[in-house]
């Protein structure tokens, strides 16, 4: 891998509706990314770091929103998401444990 740490590949996971119905459908996770990494070192990271073996990485740049505070304008950052495909059969046990924990937090409330 080149001189960038995998630590500082992958930022974080993305957790929404779209994104859990990705990976319960077609085996799917999402992660924002450093802006400089490509796709092999995105492959990479995942399989050194979350033990998973991928089949396939997409990269997009999500462009930022413009944003108001009264008479003042501005603008978020730019950001690159990369929807990382899985072999058949491979999960991600740390994103499994959030959803036994969010199933767990459900019961509890009712």
């Amino acid at each position: 891998m080149s001189n960038k740490s995998i630590f500082n590949i992958i930022r974080r996971p993305i957790i929404s509706e779209k994104t859990i119905s990705l990976r319960e459908a077609l085996n799917q996770v999402t992660f924002e990314v450093d802006m400089n990494a490509n796709k092999i070192e995105i492959r990479k990271a995942v399989e050194h770091l979350l033990e998973a073996s991928v089949s396939s990485v997409n990269t997009l740049i999500v462009r930022g929103k413009t944003r108001r505070i009264g008479r003042f304008s501005g603008k978020r950052p730019n950001w690159k998401k990369a929807v990382v495909t899985l072999n058949e059969g491979e999960t991600i046990e740390a994103l499994d444990l959030m959803d036994q924990f969010d199933d767990f937090e459900q019961e509890g409330e009712e």
